[in-house]
């Protein structure tokens, strides 16, 4: 349609250029309107678009756990958590509807970590879940809305395993949110700088476990050509409600900064780091008197050796010592953590294949007088602080 747009109005020119009657110029004003009316017809009837993708591992274990498990003592890894077998992890079905003014999105998971990402708002155990369903609206150029289930815009690490470049996922991305439902809004005061902010139930759950909204926020600016930073936000009391309905007090808040630069054409360096802080429970699992504390960071590097293959590093530290989220000793006590993650991308069938062989070292402080360690050994005792894993991915995207 625009080759034939340019055409009707490339032979115009010469009329509008020489036309000498009154009643030329309106032909040609009434020929113009006409293409500029088919144009906006054709843009306001929008499309669809369908994707999704699948993916699969086989992940080894040098402790050989008798568990057959990954997770360690507890949240060790997210979503790959089985050793010494072939395991589907996701399956995803995106329907997108798009205009000029709109968008819909209806975004579902299947398969067995459907509810590891999804937990609190799963149809069927292990088979569906809504990770995402929401509309936008664009006001204007600058100013939008959206409105439903969202992903979380915290963390440099998403949940879909195509975008990410390595294949297992971080511990700030295992203890930060995944999802929200609210409504948020977003300004752009240019193509290099945008602010959101918004209100949301809680944290990663469909619906509201009290009477208290959580806030969200993002600043998003480019500072340089190929260097972008966000820096991301949320506070929100996720105490639940007690026997007489009442609202506890509590207080649950992350600060997160997310940056990428694009160093040269093959080779990108990106950093993530998040301070977290809690008071009061957290949906009913407890939690401190006083304000406690979390947090971490994680270094990427990634290159292009060919058009096919690449190669990527990421180094992270968490540190949850006090021992106010998941990640804990066998003894129920607050640990950290040392990771190094190398990880392969082999491009098949024009980029809808990826398969990713991937090397991951996970290193516990030693617990000392006889307590148990983090990691089971091949005979189930709990003897290992560290764990070693080398697996491949899988994954085929549309």
């Amino acid at each position: 349609m625009k080759k034939v747009y340019c055409t009707v109005l490339s032979l115009m020119v010469p009329f509008l250029g020489f036309a000498k009657s009154e009643e030329d110029k309106k032909a040609v004003k009434a020929d113009t309107a006409v293409v500029t009316e088919a144009k906006d017809e054709e843009e306001a009837k929008g499309a669809f678009a369908f994707s999704g993708y699948l993916d699969s591992y086989y992940m080894a274990n040098f402790n050989k756990p008798a568990s057959r498990s990954n997770m360690g003592a507890t949240n060790a890894r997210v979503f790959d958590q089985k050793s010494g077998q072939f395991s589907l992890g996701l399956v995803q079905a995106k329907v997108a509807y798009t205009n000029a003014k709109s968008e819909a999105v209806v975004d579902l998971t299947f398969g067995p970590n459907a509810n590891l990402g999804n937990y609190g708002n799963a149809l069927f155990n292990t088979a569906l879940a809504i990770k995402q369903a929401y509309f936008t609206y664009k006001f204007t150029d600058k100013f939008s809305m959206t409105a439903g289930q969202f992903g979380t815009h915290i963390g440099y690490e998403v949940i879909d395993a195509p975008a990410n470049f390595n294949y297992s996922l971080s511990n700030l991305f295992n203890n930060g949110p995944f999802y929200h439902a609210g409504l948020k809004a977003t300004y752009a005061f240019s193509d290099k700088a945008s602010l959101m902010v918004g209100v949301v139930n809680n944290v990663d759950g469909l619906g509201d476990n009290n009477r208290a909204k959580g806030i969200i926020s993002q600043l998003y600016f480019k500072p340089v050509n190929n260097w972008n930073v966000y820096l991301n936000y949320i506070g929100s009391n996720e105490a639940n409600t007690d026997s007489l309905g009442k609202q506890p007090d509590g207080f649950y808040q992350v600060f997160d900064i997310t940056t990428s630069f694009q160093v040269t054409e093959k080779f990108l360096l990106g950093l993530n780091a998040a301070y977290g802080s809690q008071k009061g429970d957290y949906q009913g699992l407890g939690g401190p008197v006083d304000t406690e504390s979390w947090g971490g960071f994680a270094v990427y590097a990634n290159t292009a050796i060919t058009d096919n293959f690449g190669i990527g590093a990421r180094y992270e530290y968490f540190n949850n010592d006090n021992g106010v989220r998941g990640l804990l000793t066998p003894a129920g006590t607050g640990t950290k953590v040392n990771s190094v993650t190398l990880t392969g991308n082999i491009n098949l069938a024009d980029g809808h294949i990826l398969v990713k062989p991937e090397f991951r070292l996970d290193a516990y402080p030693k617990q000392k007088g006889g307590e148990a360690q983090q990691f089971q050994d091949s005979d189930g005792g709990w003897t290992k602080n560290s764990q070693t894993t080398f697996g491949l991915a899988f994954i085929y995207k549309f």
